[in-house]
């Protein structure tokens, strides 16, 4: 009788972790544990850039299950080696939130900072101030122009090249770098009169 498979390693002879495509493709044949792994890989990077753009932990709570289940949906249909699978679930929370606030008519969000996990190793006065540099980030990006935020998440938050950010929201790697650089002058400028308050030096 075979040996049940260490998880995320299935498709390798070398033990090392499997492939996103080589996941979805496990999970296309029946495979629930391939699920199970892919949800844990890219389920917290589709959240955090959700929460970024929108500003919101229960609309971005939405967007990525809404974004996990279109790539369930998808997955028997997956040409492996055409495209990575986290740009591709990239650009449809992108396209999942812009499509929110679209239909939000320029409604509000709220602008409450979003809670990170609380690191057990952290001072309290050191997660106090974190959780001040996190709420002020927040803040910031919610006043940039939409698409410098999603570049700005994209680029500097979840650390993409720029030709994958160029995919990904299907503008070029000139205009990509164009956005970024807008964004990040306009956070520096906002976050500018607070870096004693944040506990920042020479930012």
């Amino acid at each position: 009788m075979a040996a049940a498979r260490p998880a995320a390693t299935t498709g390798t002879t070398t033990g090392a972790p499997a492939t996103d495509d080589a996941l979805l493709v496990l999970y296309a044949n029946g495979d629930s544990q391939a699920a199970a792994d892919l949800l844990a890989r890219l389920g917290p990077r589709a959240f955090g850039v959700a929460q970024r753009v929108l500003g919101n932990r229960a609309e971005a709570e939405d967007i990525t299950q809404e974004a996990m289940m279109r790539l369930w949906r998808m997955a028997p249909d997956w040409q492996p080696g055409q495209a990575r699978v986290s740009t591709w679930l990239y650009r449809v929370v992108m396209n999942l939130c812009i499509d929110l606030k679209r239909r939000q008519r320029g409604g509000h969000v709220d602008l409450d900072a979003i809670p990170d996990p609380v690191d057990p190793a952290r001072s309290a006065p050191d997660q106090l101030q974190e959780n001040a540099r996190q709420d002020a980030l927040q803040q910031a990006l919610m006043q940039l122009p939409e698409r410098q935020r999603q570049a700005v998440v994209l680029r500097h938050i979840e650390e993409l090249t720029n030709p994958e950010i160029s995919g990904i929201m299907e503008i070029s790697v000139e205009a990509v770098e164009s956005l970024t650089a807008r964004g990040k002058r306009a956070l520096a400028k906002i976050l500018a009169n607070r870096q004693e308050e944040l506990g920042y030096r020479d930012v």
